[in-house]
């Protein structure tokens, strides 16, 4: 009888001596990807958005060029002539029609004339480009050494200096009666203008990757073995994807037929030898008189026989109807299944009503691979007995088992190996013979209950299958 112990306490998972857990394995392909490695939408999204700024930023460029420049320069004439027109009017005004003259333009023009007192402290216009092109035309056009200024004592406006009869003079007015740029009315155009196009990128984005997302989908469907759910609309708008989609479900028929001729194919040749091997080994046990001979025969026909089941457990279907199951009922029929063979220990720890999400028989076909894969090939070194461990524990929404054995374990560029269907690992794993389909079956049963399999190498010698399921919620 198979000797296990059995521990209700929660295990500790992964012990000292133990891989890491599941979750924590490298995976098969690096999970590290570079920041440009991003979707089809966002990659749409991103490029449009990139074109769409920059035909606005070229587009600011040339309105400023073709009319901003132009309303410089007319800004310009327009506060020169006020300048000259008001020099004029109050150089041969009399004193008494001055004071009027004066009075009517602060009322009616908003234009004041004060005089420049040596004292007066100015800010010189030059805030932007835009203002220096100003000032350069005023001075072309009124002098040199024309004072422009956009604020004077602390009072802001327009402020420009100028002589009358060789008295120097302040004229004032508001800077927004010749603000070129016409206020924050660019800006908010411009925002409200990038806001609308960037919506319309993203829309446009959303329409493209629609058709790709649902081939994304359709892909994984099919990955996963459901042919019939990953068809594809094959009346689509465009020309391209309705290709695509057509090509695509033609392929998925395929791989369909292909699978079912598979299964078809290994079933018919698993039945079709069952019925003379039982013939072979009943003539055998009659007709052969030497008893050692007779049962290295049957070894080998049971041998034979048991090769048979693996190819029908790896051409079972790939559909199963997943239910909640118990762990601990899974795990003691399989221990209690290899209770008589005397060349394993097993130990097992598990937490009270472990329950998953899988198919019992599929769960219990994987279970007992695992164990039969230890008790072959993980034997402890010095030992004819195979010390195999049973763990596992509930981690949010999964399950996490391990199966452990003592053995030698197998070289690292191997492992990745070992579940493809007929490989063989190095000698140190091979001492029997079989059909190389044991964990194979294994990572397909996983698989289709939406689970993951990965193997792994311990610290201290051994190999650790670990299998990751669905948490079922009682």
């Amino acid at each position: 009888m198979v000797p296990f112990s059995r521990s209700t306490q929660p295990p500790d998972f992964p012990d000292a001596t133990s891989p890491a857990p599941l979750e924590l394995l490298p995976p098969k392909k690096s999970m590290v990807r570079s920041l440009l490695a991003i979707n089809m939408f966002w990659r749409t999204f991103i490029l449009l958005a990139v074109l769409l700024l920059g035909s606005m930023l070229a587009w600011l460029k040339t309105m400023r060029e073709l009319e901003f420049e132009p309303r410089a320069l007319q800004t310009a004439q327009q506060i020169a002539a006020l300048v000259n027109l008001s020099r004029a009017a109050l150089q041969y005004a009399d004193p008494i029609a001055r004071v009027s003259l004066l009075k009517a333009m602060a009322e009616q023009e908003r234009v004041r004339i004060a005089p420049h007192e040596p004292s007066d402290s100015y800010v010189l216009l030059d805030d932007d480009a835009l203002d220096r092109r100003i000032v350069s035309a005023l001075e072309s056009r009124l002098g040199a050494g024309t004072v422009v200024a956009s604020a004077v004592n602390g009072e802001p406006g327009l402020w420009v200096g100028f002589t009358i009869n060789g008295d120097p003079n302040w004229l004032h007015t508001d800077r927004e009666r010749f603000n070129p740029g016409g206020g924050r009315t660019w800006l908010v155009w411009l925002l409200t203008t990038g806001g609308v196009s960037l919506a319309g990128a993203a829309l446009i984005a959303g329409l493209i990757n629609r058709p790709l997302k649902r081939l994304l989908v359709a892909t994984s469907r099919v990955r996963e073995g459901d042919f019939d759910a990953g068809q594809l609309d094959e009346g689509g708008v465009t020309g391209e994807i309705r290709e695509v989609n057509i090509g695509f479900n033609r392929m998925a028929q395929r791989l369909a037929k292909i699978e079912q001729d598979r299964v078809v194919m290994l079933a018919g040749i698993s039945h079709d030898l069952r019925t003379p091997l039982a013939r072979l080994r009943l003539e055998t046990e009659m007709s052969v008189a030497d008893a050692d001979a007779r049962a290295h025969m049957v070894a080998d026909i049971e041998q034979l026989d048991r090769i048979i089941d693996k190819f029908l457990d790896y051409a079972r279907p790939d559909h199963m109807d997943l239910k909640p199951v118990s762990l601990n009922k899974i795990i003691d029929a399989c221990c209690y299944a290899v209770r008589d063979h005397g060349d394993m220990r097993i130990n097992v720890q598990l937490p009270e009503q472990l329950m998953v999400m899988s198919d019992a028989t599929e769960l219990a076909r994987v279970l007992s691979n695992l164990l039969e894969n230890a008790r072959r090939y993980g034997k402890t070194p010095g030992t004819d007995v195979a010390d195999i461990d049973i763990v596992a524990k509930g981690r949010d929404e999964w399950v996490l088992i391990k199966v452990r054995d003592r053995g030698p374990g197998v070289s690292e560029s191997q492992l990745a190996d070992l579940s493809k269907p007929f490989f063989r690992g190095d000698t140190a794993r091979t001492a029997a013979t079989g059909a190389g389909l044991g964990l194979s079956i294994v990572d397909t049963a996983v698989l289709r209950m939406g689970g993951v399999f990965q193997l792994a190498n311990t610290r201290t010698g051994g190999l650790a299958a670990h299998i990751k399921l669905r948490r079922a919620l009682r």
